[in-house]
């Protein structure tokens, strides 16, 4: 999983940059899914994604992970996984983020299902790039002089992979990439770990997260893993608010933190070889809280092993199966951090219904610009955006 990075920012997707080759082969490998939805931000995206819930279930705050809260790795560690994390946590909390939760403490990665993890932000910040500040639970996290951040988790995944080849594992790798303090990579011609940070380099940086990810797949490739392991490649929320970038034929700004669908339309990419038709395409509606019900399918979990869950198995979908697909997407946006403005919103391949009373026709208005009133609607526009509100309530009742 990368980080603030949007569906547009891949070549596959339209980037006019074309900054992504090993993905753009995923997606030529496998399916894409053209309407995966994620939430604005990255802890309300994680905590959904992890949990298979929304967040009004059980977002405590930003940077912190519920520790009551069951995950994605407990289940698969309990259908005999190994489990693993290597990248960015965030989920521990510092004092500011524990003091606007009203006291509330964090997760650490030992006690949220993981076997094995190689982490930056756990206990301390530091740096997640130049000289990384890295937790691998062995005591205090430490700052790795001379190493690049991305690199350290890179060849944590790839030992791992290599270390459970013959066995069942979980490897979630929710990367440093392409976040913020845009600073130049191993690849960037004036590269130094002293750098000041300049939004030139996102360019470059999507281009070594893509190189990272094409390390993983060689690796796999050279174990003979491809045909018996799902590959998932997916982005935590839209891109950066200071980055400018062409696609499909429009000069656009990064939407990071809006409702807007620059903000939560997240790429998504399936590769399992021999299962998933090459070069599929996917316009099935997907939001967070499915990944764990899919996982726990693909695992062989009974389906009603884990109540609670709301997501909807997209598993089926991989081989083409299409009668159990979702009909709707809900987000609940709270994030309790920055300026950001909370908002909750339903919609389909079609329509927008936010809790206010906003309707927007995506189709014709897909960025937003001009709500409409209950006379610009039909009798069947009505029935559909009718639907959409009956989701928004049932969720709070």
């Amino acid at each position: 999983m990368a980080d603030d990075l949007g569906y547009e920012m891949l070549g596959c997707y339209g980037n006019k940059a074309k900054l992504t080759p090993h993905l753009d082969r995923l997606s030529d490998s496998g399916m894409k899914f053209e309407r995966c939805y994620s939430t604005p931000l990255c802890t309300p995206s994680r905590v959904q994604l992890m949990t298979g819930k929304y967040n009004h279930r059980n977002y405590i705050g930003f940077g912190l992970l519920d520790p009551d809260e069951t995950t994605f790795a407990d289940m698969m560690r309990q259908q005999g996984y190994k489990t693993g994390i290597t990248g960015k946590w965030q989920l521990y909390g510092n004092e500011r983020q524990r003091q606007l939760a009203g006291g509330k403490i964090g997760t650490l990665p030992a006690d949220a299902g993981f076997d094995e993890f190689c982490l930056w932000q756990v206990d301390t910040l530091g740096s997640r790039y130049a000289n990384p500040t890295v937790y691998t639970g062995t005591g205090r996290s430490v700052t790795l002089e001379g190493q690049y951040g991305p690199d350290v988790f890179n060849r944590f995944a790839l030992s791992f992979i290599d270390k459970h080849k013959d066995e069942p594992f979980f490897l979630y790798y929710p990367m440093c990439l392409t976040h913020a303090p845009f600073e130049p990579t191993p690849f960037s011609a004036d590269y130094r770990d002293d750098w000041k940070e300049d939004p030139k380099y996102f360019n470059d940086m999507v281009g070594y997260m893509d190189h990272l990810v094409g390390n993983v797949v060689h690796k796999l490739t050279r174990l003979g893993l491809l045909e018996n392991t799902i590959l998932i490649f997916i982005g935590d929320n839209g891109t950066d608010k200071n980055i400018t970038f062409e696609a499909n034929g429009r000069i656009r700004k990064g939407e990071k933190g809006t409702t807007t669908d620059g903000g939560i339309h997240a790429p998504m990419l399936v590769s399992w070889k021999d299962h998933i038709a090459p070069g599929t395409t996917s316009g099935s509606l997907i939001d967070f809280t499915d990944f764990v019900p899919t996982f726990l399918q693909a695992a062989g979990a009974a389906p009603d092993a884990y109540p609670g869950l709301e997501g909807v198995s997209f598993y089926p979908l991989l081989s083409g199966d299409r009668s159990k697909e979702r009909e709707w997407v809900f987000c609940h946006y709270e994030p309790n951090w920055g300026n950001y403005v909370p908002k909750t919103f339903a919609l389909d391949t079609r329509w927008k219904v936010y809790s206010t009373g906003e309707v927007f026709d995506l189709r014709k208005d897909p960025d937003e610009k001009t709500p409409l009133s209950p006379e610009q609607l039909t009798g069947t526009d009505r029935k559909e955006v009718g639907k959409l509100r009956q989701v928004i309530k049932k969720m709070y009742q």
